[in-house]
């Protein structure tokens, strides 16, 4: 399989399980494009179901009701940023999207700078069904960084102390129907900030991804399928082995205009984790969350 044209479908089981062509096609990707999607990989449908539901319902809501969860203070950090505001680093135009930031049910273990989740009046079940939704892709997550780390000859469980009490997101998305076809890019080409994203929801299409030829794959994903990728922070502490892959999402301009709606998992470490190079022994790096909040500048989050 040619991986700087084509984004693996692998069983994560068959990854898990150790076999020799899963883990040399995930190996490939890693290495070719950074994306690769899994199936087999236990995600609750009904759960998915009921958060699909519920962000509809929400994006749904009048824009003024809408508004009132935005607050500038949180740096986007959670509830909802309205459409035409996040903007992709370089670019002078805005995404065309509306997007509501959840995170982890946090106490006194978890880090100051990481903040509450804020309720939806209106919508009684949305907290309860993505915390249900947060908890298993943290889960499979984890699970995924650790066949991540075997690949490039770390240990197993390496990753596992930095995520634990991590400063990782659901950010379910609606891009509106874009009507103009001037302007068909609905969130232009960027790299994602954490460690890796997990996207539920990307079969509906749109999202494409940049090869090392500069050529852009549609990504294509089977129902079901947890589509995943390789961020800046990942590329920090492999010193560029493996490789934040540029990827967007379009309106393809043979089809209706319609919304499409994905919730991709960020997987950040906590704050105060050193995110150094892995693997010299005693390097120093920089501060989870002061990358972070560079990064959210450069996208106009605040």
């Amino acid at each position: 399989m040619e991986t700087t044209n084509n984004i693996p479908e692998l069983s994560f089981i068959d990854i898990e399980n150790g076999d020799a062509l899963a883990t040399s096609l995930l190996s490939e990707a890693l290495n070719g494009h950074g994306f690769f999607s899994i199936t087999h990989h236990g995600l609750s449908q009904d759960v998915l179901d009921s958060c699909y539901k519920s962000s509809r319902d929400f994006f749904n809501l009048p824009d003024s009701v809408k508004s009132s969860y935005h607050d500038p203070s949180l740096k986007g950090a959670r509830g909802y940023t309205p459409f035409g505001i996040e903007t992709a680093v370089g670019e002078s135009v805005a995404d065309l999207k509306e997007f509501w930031h959840h995170g982890p049910i946090i106490d006194n273990s978890y880090s100051s700078k990481i903040p509450k989740n804020i309720d939806i009046r209106e919508l009684s079940d949305f907290n309860k069904n993505f915390d249900l939704l947060f908890d298993e892709l943290h889960v499979i997550g984890t699970r995924v960084l650790r066949v991540i780390a075997q690949s490039i000859g770390v240990d197993k469980n390496f990753f596992d102390s930095w995520i634990a009490k991590g400063n990782s997101l659901l950010r379910p998305i609606h891009y509106p129907p874009v009507k103009n076809t001037v302007n068909i890019h609905r969130a232009r080409a960027h790299e994602d900030i954490n460690l890796i994203t997990l996207l539920v929801g990307a079969e509906e299409g749109g999202l494409e991804v940049l090869n090392k030829n500069d050529e852009w794959i549609k990504v294509q994903p089977s129902s079901n399928s947890i589509v995943c990728n390789i961020g800046d922070m990942m590329q920090l502490v492999t010193a560029n082995k493996l490789k934040s892959t540029t990827h967007r999402v379009v309106q393809y301009v043979e089809n209706e205009p319609t919304s499409r709606y994905s919730i991709p998992f960020f997987m950040h470490p906590s704050p105060e984790t050193d995110l150094r190079n892995i693997f010299i022994e005693g390097s120093e790096g920089t501060l989870a969350d002061d990358f972070l909040n560079e990064r959210l500048k450069a996208i106009k989050l605040y």
